[in-house]
């Protein structure tokens, strides 16, 4: 089994050499504890994978009494920003409480929960949680749909191999406590985006956090298979469609070399 899991990472590896675009990788067998990347220590455009990091930032403030999961935030009118989510639909200002939010900004990649969870947590105290988390490269450096602080440089980045060890850590029940892992896989497995890792697994459970931005896609989880396994793709300036088409194609030849499905 080990020789046909390794045989399809080198293919794996072959083929995002012949993508174009910024592109990484990580991989990581859970059982056996065998590892393989391509630039899997590097940074890269984040988009919306940032917000998996930063709700085990939200937990682990709450675990430390700075906040509580039940505290209830006012999202204005002002605050709500396009694209993904449910909360820029409502016709005036809501109230919810953060863990509402932490499942909106996960399970549907709602911008506007995610931004208003940045504005709660601070920048600075993100930077801090962040550190803490073991996390060095990945980094929230702006709100999402902050244009001017975009077109300054100003980017929010991943590390492919950083998520991955969040990833081990939650799976293993070592992040907090088993109760809060298990809470973050239970919000992670009810991703609502499912058609990179999961495009070719409908019977196949993951836990996982995607991304999307132009020319711009990402997809970070556990798979898990007979033979769970962490993996981790992040790709920019790429050709969107190629690269998602190999992602779908990447986990579905993994899960078969790792499980003999």
């Amino acid at each position: 089994m080990e020789n046909t899991e390794l045989k399809t990472l080198e293919k794996i590896k072959n083929e995002i050499q012949s993508l174009s675009g910024q592109l990484g990788f990580y991989y990581k067998n859970l059982e056996s504890g065998f590892e393989y990347g391509i630039r899997e220590n590097d940074a890269f455009l984040a988009a919306s994978v940032i917000k998996f990091p930063l709700f085990m930032h939200i937990l682990k403030q709450c675990e430390e009494g700075k906040m509580c999961l039940c505290d209830k935030l006012l999202v204005e009118n002002q605050e709500k920003v396009p694209s993904c989510g449910a909360l820029n639909l409502f016709t005036d200002s809501i109230e919810a409480d953060i863990l509402t939010l932490c499942k909106l900004m996960i399970c549907i990649s709602d911008n506007t929960a995610t931004n208003r969870l940045i504005r709660h947590c601070t920048l600075n105290g993100i930077e801090k949680g962040f550190f803490n988390l073991g996390l060095e490269k990945t980094k929230i450096r702006r709100r999402l749909f902050d244009s001017e602080a975009s077109a300054r440089g100003i980017e929010n980045t991943i590390c492919p191999k950083e998520m991955g060890v969040l990833l081990e850590k939650l799976y293993k029940g070592e992040f907090i406590n088993n109760e809060k892992s298990k809470l973050v896989i239970d919000v992670l497995k009810k991703q609502q985006i499912n058609h990179k890792m999961g495009g070719k697994l409908k019977e196949v459970c993951i836990a996982h956090k995607t991304g999307e931005d132009y020319m711009l896609s990402n997809d970070v989880g556990i798979v898990y298979a007979k033979s769970p396994f962490v993996i981790c793709f992040a790709g920019y300036d790429t050709d969107v469609y190629k690269w998602e088409d190999f992602i779908r194609n990447a986990t579905y030849e993994l899960c078969m070399a790792q499980c003999n499905l």
